[in-house]
């Protein structure tokens, strides 16, 4: 297995496919997002995050996750618009995704073996959940889903220095 995520390719909400080596030399901060979420408004804070940073090289991706209590109910088409409309999302939407399980994504299976949460334990505990990855491919850092995007800053300034 190759130790960086360009290995990958992921369909936008769309149904277009985005290989993931189109974004070799930025930084990404992969998310599985949910729409009926209490941690819904970290939309907003991840766009604001996309909107300073997009232009030092740092590209925001939002996996939308119907696994945890049934909090992305919608189709593609209406998870876009809903974001679009009440976050002024502008980084790229990614097609409803399966973090955990036996049909979770191959880019999840590898973003979670990289950097296992609290306990060494692997699986995603809930919506929000972040993975921060360096312009190698490699992953850094996963966050849970408390913590709000603003907390990120620094180690994201931190690596768009490198």
């Amino acid at each position: 297995m190759s130790n960086s995520i360009y290995q990958f390719d992921v369909t936008l909400n769309n149904g277009q496919q985005q290989s993931l080596q189109d974004y070799a030399g930025k930084v990404l901060l992969i998310v599985n997002t949910a729409s009926k979420c209490g941690f819904t408004p970290q939309y907003e804070g991840l766009q604001s995050l996309a909107d300073k940073y997009k232009t030092q090289g740092l590209e925001v991706m939002g996996f939308p996750c119907d696994q945890f209590g049934h909090q992305e109910p919608g189709t593609d088409v209406e998870i876009e618009q809903f974001c679009s409309l009440n976050f002024n999302v502008g980084f790229p939407l990614f097609k409803k995704t399966e973090v955990n399980g036996e049909n979770a994504s191959p880019l999840y299976k590898y973003l979670k073996d990289a950097a296992p949460g609290l306990l060494g334990s692997k699986s995603i505990k809930w919506n929000f959940t972040k993975f921060l990855v360096n312009k190698q491919g490699k992953v850094c850092k996963r966050y849970g889903s408390t913590t709000k995007p603003e907390e990120l800053v620094k180690d994201i300034e931190a690596l768009l220095k490198d």
